[in-house]
């Protein structure tokens, strides 16, 4: 997203928290990442009795995945393509229409529900259908096809929710395993492209605050390596998963990853927190599919810690980072960081290292209990994004610098 303001006048339709995507989206899929830790963990103790055959972990993921980072992917294109596209931004009733179709599916996964796994479904691929048709729709208005790489990715990932739901009826977890696997690749392939579009601007603004200059210029080669590269291990990931072709495409992918980190060699304004969160999130990539491409080979690494370095630390991370960025931005406010966002990043590290570190040897007094401690601190750090950052999306007063 570009990190220029847009017009933060309340539409006359309705209230300002439904004048743009963002507004109203950061803030449902920040407050998804809060309730559901806690009450998976107060209420069940991470398991959930009416989940049926299907495993606590695939529902935990399928939730962070559809639940709060498709909400916060909402909240990103329908405020973006609009600025890319030049086209009037989807607001008030499209954005009620929207988050009607993502709320059903978080009611049923936030307890589990088997039952009405179909009805949740349903809803979930109706969102995903609408978010493709707001993004389409306004490239078609546009007559451009610059920017379609993000609609069809969202289309198969609308495929993708269809064959997890399929695969929970008919007993085939096996599969709706590797589907989740390849979403999380997916989300990961938007943070890359996501990353091509905003970097440039917000670098540029750690070097020269007041925008005056643009410094920093990112190497060509470097825009789509990445996202191309997951893409190519997805495909086989999810075609051969006994094969070694994955593992050796998501080592290429972990190293284009970190070739890409030449992007912060920027000097000490790397240091801003909203910068080095955006480096870090690329780093962990970089990290995550290094371990599973290691995985695949035969080290002794679980290939489910490097998608846990995916999932929760580079993609919690990341998120966080456009929260705060285009939190600011979009609220008419320079990229002055107030202390809930260093606070929020800090969280999600510790969330990321106490997931993370366990499975490697690392902190082996904490096996057992690292599930409950990194969802906790994973809750704790979009709550206290959610605390600063809220009055000024919802267009009160006070802002996220109070």
């Amino acid at each position: 997203m570009s990190a220029r303001c847009h017009d933060t006048g309340t539409p006359a339709s309705g209230p300002q928290i439904l004048s743009e995507g963002l507004r109203l989206f950061f803030p449902a899929a920040a407050g998804l990442a809060v309730l559901s830790p806690l009450v998976w963990a107060s209420l069940f103790g991470l398991g959930l009795p009416f989940g049926g055959d299907v495993p606590p972990s695939q529902w935990h993921a399928h939730e962070m995945l559809f639940g709060v980072y498709a909400a916060a992917l909402a909240g990103f294109l329908t405020s973006a393509v609009a600025e890319w596209t030049d086209t009037p931004a989807r607001r008030g009733r499209h954005l009620v229409l929207l988050f009607a179709l993502w709320l059903p599916g978080r009611l049923v996964g936030l307890l589990g529900l088997a039952p009405f796994t179909v009805v949740a479904g349903l809803t979930d691929l109706a969102f995903l259908g609408l978010l493709f048709w707001y993004v389409v729709s306004a490239l078609i208005a546009r007559g451009s096809s610059r920017h379609s790489s993000f609609a069809l990715w969202i289309g198969l990932l609308w495929l993708a929710e269809l064959g997890i739901r399929l695969a929970w009826l008919t007993g085939r977890i096996d599969l709706s395993g590797r589907l989740l696997h390849a979403v999380v690749a997916v989300f990961v392939i938007f943070f890359s492209l996501a990353l091509a579009r905003i970097n440039v601007v917000v670098i540029n603004l750690a070097l020269d605050p007041s925008g005056k200059t643009s410094r920093y210029r990112p190497h060509p080669g470097r825009q789509n390596l990445t996202a191309g590269l997951v893409a190519l291990y997805a495909v086989a990931a999810f075609a051969a998963p006994d094969s070694a072709a994955p593992a050796y495409l998501a080592l290429a992918a972990g190293a284009a990853f970190f070739d890409r980190l030449a992007e912060w060699f920027i000097g000490r304004a790397v240091l801003r927190s909203h910068v080095l969160a955006l480096g870090g999130a690329t780093a962990l990539a970089g990290i995550g599919f290094t371990m599973i491409g290691l995985a695949g080979l035969g080290a002794p690494i679980a290939p489910n810690t490097g998608y846990h370095v995916l999932s929760v630390a580079c993609l919690g991370l990341a998120v966080l980072a456009v929260f705060v960025i285009a939190g600011l931005r979009h609220t008419g406010q320079a990229l002055d960081l107030p202390w809930q966002a260093h606070a929020a990043f800090a969280l999600m590290a510790l969330a990321a290292a106490a997931r993370v570190l366990p499975e490697i040897g690392l902190g082996a007094g904490l096996a057992g209990t690292h599930y409950l401690i990194a969802a906790l601190l994973w809750s704790a750090a979009f709550g206290i994004w959610l605390w600063g950052f809220l009055p000024a999306l919802a267009g009160r007063s006070d802002d996220a610098s109070s």
